[in-house]
Parts: structure tokens; sequence; C-alpha cells
């Protein structure tokens, strides 16, 4: 009878105390993916707020864009210079030149703009990912206190048989 109630007592224990460890593991978890999450939002906020004229890769198109207007000006002022006075021609050529300019700015913001959904999208999967690991990590939380519970009960009822005897 002494054995059964030790028994007992020392799985009510156990269980308890498993039940604790799976909780407190729980909440590493937990907070681990709750850092996971500041950081995917952290570079969510920095990337997707890009200026995309800003980007290296933008500013080098744009540098070699500028300068080869200024190329061209020079050249169309050369022409109007030896031509003598203001030329038809070399206000089309300056027109074409600001056109050209404005274009290469449209086509950086245009990429810019598929970039910025292919960085939401990114943002989307790792939070989607984030949101599920921490379901499970509740789900598994809650199995561990099912389970902690059933040892209790258990042990109870090896206690209450105990003293049946």
């Amino acid at each position: 009878m002494i054995g059964a109630i030790v028994g007992a007592g020392l799985g009510a224990v156990g269980s308890i105390f498993g039940g604790i460890s799976a909780s407190q593991a729980a909440k590493k978890r937990l907070k681990y993916l709750e850092q996971k999450e500041a950081e995917n939002q952290r570079w969510y906020d920095r990337r997707y707020n890009e200026d995309p004229t800003q980007r290296a890769d933008a500013q080098r198109i744009l540098t070699m864009t500028e300068d080869a207007i200024r190329k061209r000006n020079r050249a169309a002022a050369g022409r109007e210079a030896v031509q003598g006075g203001p030329s038809e021609q070399t206000s089309q050529e300056k027109e074409r030149n600001n056109q050209i300019m404005t274009d290469a700015v449209s086509q950086i913001n245009a990429a810019g703009e598929k970039r910025k959904e292919q960085i939401e999208q990114q943002y989307k999967e790792k939070k989607d990912a984030i949101a599920d690991a921490k379901m499970n990590v509740e789900a598994q939380r809650s199995a561990a206190i099912g389970d902690a519970i059933k040892g209790v009960i258990g042990a109870g009822a090896g206690l209450a048989s105990a003293f049946d005897k």
C-alpha cells in the first residue's frame, strides 16, 4: 500500500514537472519566433520603403544616362554654334534627351515596383511560416498540459486504488 502511494505521488510529481518543463521550452520557442517576427518586420519596413532611384545600380544607370545626355547636348550646342544661332534641330535634340532621362527614371521606378511586390511576397511567406510555427508551439504546449493532467489523474486513480485495498 505504501509503495502504491509513493508510486502515485511520484507519478503526479513527474507529470507536473514534465508539464512545467514543456511549458518553459514552449515559452523559449515562442520568444525566438517573436524575435524572428520582429526581424522580418524590420527587414520588410526597410526594404519595402527604399527609394528605387537611390539604389547603387539605379544611380549608375542615371549617371551614365546623364553623361550621355551631356555629351549629346554639347554636340548639339557645337552644331548650333557652327550653323549660327538656335536651330529647330537643337531644340528637338534637347527634348529627346529630356525624354531619355524621363524614360530611364520611369523604368527604374517600374523595376522598383516589381521589386516591392517580390519583397512583399517574401515578407508574407515568412510571416505565415512564423505564424504556423507559433501555432505548432501552442499545440505542443496544449498537448503537454493535457499529458500532465492525465498523469496527475492516473496517479490519483492509483492512489485511490491503493486505499481501496
